[in-house]
């Protein structure tokens, strides 16, 4: 697919470019990000690099992760990055989990969680996602407050999911389905019976 750009009243999305290397370099220089994210510590010059022109880029083209830059629409500020990685977009799958990390200058703004409606909304509407998950280290409260703004319901922790720093550890899980935004799903949803 090729890159798509969305806009939000205060935001720019687009596919991240070789002048944006140095904003993602210094961006990801704050050790959160490193500590919660799959972004490398310490991150360099070569990973932003890396990162921006082979391997988000090759996420577009080969369909298999759609990453975006975050920036302000005045000043053109990276204010983070967003992504739908992990695409089953085949029938019957039609999943993607929604990943994202803020500069620490932008956060507690309602960024991220701007960023975040434009990005589901998008991926339901355009590429007809049935379920968009959300997956963070179990006490990133930072990350799972902007998933539960984002509508995102907590379906609990899944044990040693992820690793980190060569340690396996627990998870938190939620999801969006089409219904939680009002949309209708291209299949039909048959939920639990309540007792």
């Amino acid at each position: 697919m090729e890159p798509v750009t969305l806009t939000t009243e205060r935001l720019l999305l687009r596919a991240l470019r070789r002048s944006d290397v140095q904003a993602v370099y210094e961006a990801c220089q704050d050790p959160d990000i490193p500590r919660w994210t799959t972004v490398p510590s310490p991150y360099t010059h070569r990973d932003a690099t890396e990162w921006i022109e082979r391997t988000a880029s090759a996420g577009w083209h080969e369909d298999t992760a759609y990453n975006f830059g975050v920036f302000t629409k005045e000043g053109g500020l990276l204010v983070g990055a967003m992504g739908l990685v992990r695409l089953k977009l085949d029938e019957p799958e039609r999943m993607a989990e929604l990943g994202y990390w803020t500069a620490k200058e932008h956060r507690r703004r309602g960024y991220t969680a701007e960023a975040g409606r434009a990005v589901c909304a998008w991926a339901f509407d355009a590429l007809r996602v049935e379920r968009l998950e959300w997956l963070a280290e179990a006490g990133n409260v930072g990350s799972r407050g902007v998933a539960e703004k984002l509508g995102f319901v907590m379906e609990g922790t899944l044990r040693a999911r992820i690793t980190h720093a060569n340690t396996r550890r627990d998870a938190w899980i939620g999801s969006l389905l089409p219904s939680d935004t009002g949309r209708e799903s291209q299949a039909p949803y048959l939920p639990l019976p309540s007792c």
